[in-house]
């Protein structure tokens, strides 16, 4: 009798959360960490936070919270972004599971739809200040309608952190709709559906609960998950899953809302420096030159935000963004 080949390493990878229920009625809250591999500050925090629980130094008493260290097992332990694929893209259960992050949605995004809301914590490559992105105010638009705008940005406030960004989906949706309109750059399969652009808050959100991505900082900052740490206390609070004074909200000093993305068409499309995300840009400033010499100049002042100087043709170069009052202080 011939043996059975070995399962692939990928297969045995388990998929792990914890959740602990307060003995009082209260919202249910999911905590992510690792949605990509090599973002682990929130990994770190959420472990923290277990241990104290664990010890009885900081008790759950109302709602239920669930703790996902690690969402992305296999990218975690191969210390990457992605494993077979991006994760925080085109998010969704499928029955035809191909690669290991469609086993990942499979359990993820059910496990999402259990809870009212979401805090997903992730870190970013250059060195730069933590921000939370928050979804769109209340719409009813055919992209990515909401009614809880209210709650999510009390929540966006609760973090600590002092500048919030949000436009995602629908500044993605409007890039993914110019890249169909215009002949392939490259041979690559090309991102042309806006769904693409979903991710895990996205999807909460589409579930009928809220959420909010905090950028906690640079990958190898060791302030990252003091800020995720404080950011998972903040929230616990203001939900009320934990006893004591709700969170001072934090005045955002800084609110943008993402316009334009522009994508690299060209191999030779050059950056005209080396941008770093939220460096500020004035109108008429060249951002970048295409590879037949002709400038693309920043068309308000505002802020370029995700530079990606690797891209490829067809791919998002970099995003712009204006000021937005959303988060502004209340008059009087």
């Amino acid at each position: 009798m011939s043996e059975s080949p070995a399962p692939h390493p990928e297969s045995l990878l388990p998929f792990k959360s914890v959740s602990i229920r307060g003995r009082l009625p209260g919202p249910r809250l999911i905590v992510l960490g690792a949605v990509h591999g090599n973002e682990t500050c929130g990994s770190v925090a959420q472990r923290r936070l277990l241990d104290e629980i664990d010890a009885g130094r900081t008790v759950i008493t109302s709602g239920l919270v669930t703790f996902v260290p690690v969402a992305n097992a296999l990218a975690y332990a191969c210390g990457r972004r992605m494993g077979d694929r991006n994760l925080n893209r085109a998010l969704a259960p499928t029955t035809e599971p191909r690669v290991f992050e469609d086993h990942v949605a499979n359990w993820l995004c059910p496990l999402l739809a259990a809870h009212d809301v979401l805090l997903d914590l992730h870190s970013f490559q250059a060195d730069g200040q933590p921000f939370v992105m928050v979804g769109p105010p209340d719409n009813d638009g055919p992209i990515e309608p909401f009614a809880l705008a209210g709650r999510e940005e009390a929540l966006a406030r609760s973090l600590g952190v002092g500048r919030a960004v949000d436009g995602w989906l629908s500044t993605y949706a409007r890039g993914a709709r110019v890249r169909s309109e215009r002949p392939a750059a490259s041979g690559a399969e090309r991102d042309l559906d806006w769904r693409f652009g979903v991710g895990t808050t996205e999807y909460m959100r589409s579930c009928g609960g809220y959420a909010v991505t905090l950028e906690c900082g640079q990958h190898r900052d060791l302030d990252a998950p003091r800020v995720a740490e404080r950011a998972i206390r903040g929230a616990l609070s203001l939900l009320g899953l934990t006893r004591g004074e709700p969170p001072t909200a934090v005045v955002l000093s800084e609110s943008l809302h993402l316009q334009e993305v522009v994508d690299k068409l060209h191999v030779d499309d050059r950056l005209a420096r080396a941008w770093r995300s939220f460096d500020a840009i004035v109108a008429g400033e060249v951002i970048a030159t295409r590879a037949d010499g002709s400038a693309l100049v920043a068309p308000f002042d505002g802020r370029i935000v995700f530079p990606n100087p690797s891209a490829l043709p067809d791919e998002e170069w970099f995003y712009l963004a204006c000021n937005s009052d959303r988060f502004a202080p209340a008059a009087g």
